[in-house]
C-alpha cells in the first residue's frame, strides 16, 4: 500500500502474511466421534503504512501487519470443538481469538479496516482478535432456524504479549472477558435475501488505568482502576441474489456501532456505513466492489489528559501532535477472482484527521491486496 498524498511521507509499504490451516477428524483417528481439532500457524512480515507514512497509531490501515508485527510461526488456534443434537448446539474451546465467532462476519473480511472486526473492538485487549489468541471457550445455540445465541468466557492478557503464541505458561492473565451475542439471520422473499443482525455485550474483569494519564497538580483527579464494557451493534442485509445460492453470492448494504466504557478504551464509539456488491459490471459476475466510511471516536477522557498536559507544557507522548478527538477513512476495493483461489483486489482508502488531529494533512493511499488458496 502507498501513501500518494497527504500524512508525513510519501512511499511504499509491503506486508504478506502465509497461514497453514489443519483439521484433525478425532472421529477417525481416536474415536471421538464428532469431535475436531483446529489449527492455524501463521507467518507474518512487513511494515504498516500507518505509521510509516500517515502518522497513525491507533488505526491500522494494513488488516495484515495488525496487532501482532512481525511472526515467524506464531500459532494462532489450536482448539477443539463439537456439535450437538443436530447442530443446534455447537461447543469450542482451547487457544482461539475472540472475534473468530464474535463482532465478525466474511462480510467484513472483505474490506481491510474491519477486518476481523472493527477498530474500536481490535485495540481493547479484552477482545483477542486474530491473530491474538487466548485461552477461552464458547457455546453456540440455534433454538430456532434464523436465531443464534453465544456465549463465551476468555483469558484476557495484553495485546502485545506472548507475540509467538507458544509462550503459555509466561502468558500473564489480567482478568477474564464475558461475551454475550444474539443474531437473527432472516431470509426475505423468494430468492431469499439473507440479513444478519447482530447485537452483542462484552464485560472485561480486567481493571484498567484511566486515560486522563499524568496531569499537573490540582486541575483533574486519575479514577481508579475501572472495568471495561463493550456494546455493539452489526447488520447486513442482502439486496439482491445472483450467482448461487449461498450467503455471499449477492449484493448488501451493511453497518454498525461500537461503545466501549470511555475512561479505559483507546476509541470510545466507532459507526461504520458501506455496501458491497457482487457482479455490478456487466459479464463479471464474480468481481466484487465494496465501500465503506468508519467513523472513529478516542475516548474523551484521553482528550481531556492531553489538552491539560499540553496548557502545562507538559509532553503529550509518543507520536501524539495535539489533542486527540476523532477520524474517519473511507474505503474501496475491487475485487477480482482471477483464477480458482487467487483473488486481486486494488484498494483505495481516504484518512481524514491522521493521529485524531488535524495537525497531519489527510492522506490518500492505493495499494494492492493479493489472496492465494492452495
Amino acid at each position: 500500500m502507498a501513501d500518494v498524498g497527504g500524512g508525513i511521507s510519501l512511499g511504499i509499504d509491503y506486508v504478506h502474511e502465509l497461514t497453514l490451516q489443519t483439521q484433525f477428524d478425532l472421529g477417525k483417528l481416536v474415536g471421538l466421534d464428532g469431535w475436531t481439532i483446529h489449527t492455524l500457524l501463521m507467518e507474518r512480515v512487513g511494515r504498516e503504512v500507518s505509521h510509516d507514512r500517515v502518522g497513525d497509531y491507533n488505526i491500522s490501515l494494513m488488516e495484515v501487519y495488525s496487532l501482532s508485527g512481525h511472526s515467524v510461526a506464531h500459532l494462532t488456534d489450536m482448539y477443539a470443538q463439537k456439535s450437538f443434537l443436530h447442530n443446534t448446539v455447537d461447543l469450542a474451546f482451547g487457544r482461539m481469538a475472540l472475534t473468530h465467532v464474535f463482532a465478525t462476519s466474511p462480510l467484513l473480511c472483505s474490506f481491510m479496516m474491519t477486518c476481523s472486526a472493527p477498530v474500536a473492538i481490535k485495540l481493547d485487549a479484552g477482545f483477542s482478535v486474530y491473530p491474538k489468541a487466548t485461552w477461552g471457550g464458547r457455546v453456540r445455540l440455534r433454538p430456532t432456524r434464523d436465531t443464534i445465541v453465544q456465549v463465551g468466557a476468555y483469558s484476557v492478557s495484553p495485546l502485545n504479549e506472548d507475540i509467538s503464541g507458544w509462550a503459555w505458561a509466561g502468558e500473564k492473565s489480567t482478568g477474564l472477558m464475558l461475551p454475550v451475542e444474539f443474531t437473527w439471520q432472516p431470509f426475505f422473499g423468494r430468492r431469499k435475501l439473507a440479513g444478519h443482525y447482530v447485537l452483542g455485550f462484552a464485560h472485561d474483569t480486567t481493571r484498567y488505568s484511566d486515560n486522563i494519564g499524568s496531569v499537573p497538580v490540582g486541575t483533574a483527579r486519575p479514577h481508579s482502576g475501572e472495568a471495561r464494557d463493550t456494546f455493539y451493534l452489526e447488520a447486513d442485509q442482502m439486496l439482491y441474489r445472483k450467482g448461487g445460492a449461498n450467503q455471499m453470492a449477492g449484493g448488501y448494504i451493511l453497518g454498525g456501532y461500537i461503545h466501549n466504557t470511555p475512561d479505559v478504551s483507546v476509541i470510545s464509539d466507532e459507526f461504520y456505513i458501506g455496501s458491497s456488491l457482487l457482479g455490478i459490471i456487466p459479464h463479471r459476475p464474480h468481481d466484487r466492489f465494496g465501500v465503506m466510511y468508519s467513523y472513529y471516536r478516542i475516548s474523551p477522557r484521553t482528550e481531556l489528559g492531553e489538552r491539560l498536559r499540553m496548557d502545562a507544557g507538559m509532553p503529550l507522548g509518543a507520536h501524539v501532535n495535539g489533542p486527540q478527538t476523532h477520524a474517519a477513512v473511507l474505503e474501496a476495493y475491487y475485487g477480482v477472482p482471477v483464477y480458482p483461489g487467487i483473488l486481486i483486489q486494488p484498494e483505495f482508502e481516504y484518512m481524514m484527521r491522521p493521529d485524531e488531529t488535524s495537525h497531519i494533512p489527510n492522506a490518500e493511499l492505493v495499494g494492492l491486496k493479493v489472496i492465494g488458496t492452495l
